[in-house]
């Protein structure tokens, strides 16, 4: 299999997708004016060809922040994809077109992954996405994109689920997790006071969740907001920590990116040396593969902000490239297998 990466930085699909010949998926990357102009043109251009799309930046050695990217696999792919609806009630209700796909594709663990653009209640459609997959060990990349829209097969959808199922005939897949931060010290927690609906922590340990950051970062209320680039949350779950990004301060409490329950065990953390971690993963997929034919990853927004903040993100992009063709896109939260994360990368490998 191929993998193809193509761009427009003024938002022309035309020179995005100039000299893709005969794909077998697209994922289309747009920006909200252009979204449903952009969604209607790739249909036409490639018709039948599965599709799926979101709002938000996408990247192989250059980022496009407003323009349009498109990814695309062709050459040894078998790929369908398809979306589950009304994602903030019941995903499950579509849960047959998932069943559907999967036995149409027939992958397995070892050269099928699965890559979802959500358009929010992550842990839900995760959780649902998975009771399928798991029947056959799949694996599943993904992240949400913007402004509660994505496409799939020349339609847009909103409070959905676009998901492509793509099965690598020449080879192998593998999916990989990026984690750049570490453990502060022996600060541990238990959640109380949570508000699920709302992603908000009311509590740690029964002192208010605001005062017990403040207290250990020495930082003002203003400043929580981008100290989380810095020291987010982490949630245990089993060995992994699932990164848990603050949004704001409401009063006492904290909203986060995704949701904390009431005695969920908390950590918090400290950025890591993100350069070696970055140079880890590399090492660790070239150890696993001799030859690759593409990685498609996930970038965090807040991964994004903290490496251009740095000006680390073009070194990224470039490390990221020896690995041969590297393109992806930046997410609103990541997904891996049945996890919902923030602030991390999440990739598929294709050998």
């Amino acid at each position: 299999m191929k993998q193809f990466f193509g761009m427009s930085q003024k938002g022309e699909l035309q020179e995005a997708v100039r000299g893709l010949g005969n794909p077998q998926l697209i994922m289309l990357f747009s920006n909200g004016d252009q979204f449903e102009a952009h969604v209607n043109e790739l249909e036409t251009r490639y018709p039948g060809v599965p599709s799926i799309g979101c709002i938000g930046m996408s990247y192989d050695t250059k980022v496009v922040e407003k323009g349009v990217g498109i990814v695309a696999f062709y050459d040894g792919v078998l790929a369908a994809a398809n979306v589950l609806e009304e994602v903030s009630v019941m995903p499950v209700k579509y849960i047959e077109r998932l069943e559907k796909d999967v036995k149409k594709v027939g992958g397995s663990k070892e050269d099928t992954i699965c890559i979802d653009l959500c358009a929010g209640n992550d842990a839900c459609v995760l959780t649902t996405i998975h009771s399928v997959l798991k029947q056959r060990n799949i694996s599943l990349v993904g992240g949400t994109g913007d402004a509660g829209k994505v496409s799939a097969n020349g339609r847009i959808y909103e409070d959905a689920v676009a998901y492509a199922l793509i099965k690598n005939q020449n080879g192998r897949v593998k999916a990989y997790k990026e984690n750049i931060y570490q453990q502060l010290e022996n600060h541990r927690f238990i959640a109380s006071r949570t508000d699920k609906a709302n992603y908000m922590i009311g509590a740690l340990n029964g002192q208010s969740a605001r005062q017990v950051y403040q207290d250990i970062l020495h930082v003002t209320e203003q400043d929580i907001t981008t100290q989380t680039f810095k020291n987010p949350f982490g949630k245990l779950n089993g060995e992994d920590v699932c990164i848990v990004s603050i949004k704001e301060v409401k009063g006492d409490a904290l909203t986060c990116f995704r949701q904390v329950n009431d005695s969920d065990v908390l950590v918090l953390l400290e950025l890591g040396d993100y350069r070696s971690v970055v140079k880890n993963t590399i090492r660790n997929i070239q150890q696993d593969f001799s030859r690759i034919s593409g990685v498609f990853s996930v970038n965090c927004l807040f991964r994004y902000l903290l490496f251009t903040q740095n000006q680390y993100m073009q070194e990224y992009l470039s490390d990221m490239s020896l690995l041969g063709s590297h393109a992806g896109f930046v997410g609103y939260g990541e997904h891996y297998n049945n996890r919902f994360v923030n602030q991390s990368m999440t990739c598929v490998v294709f050998e």
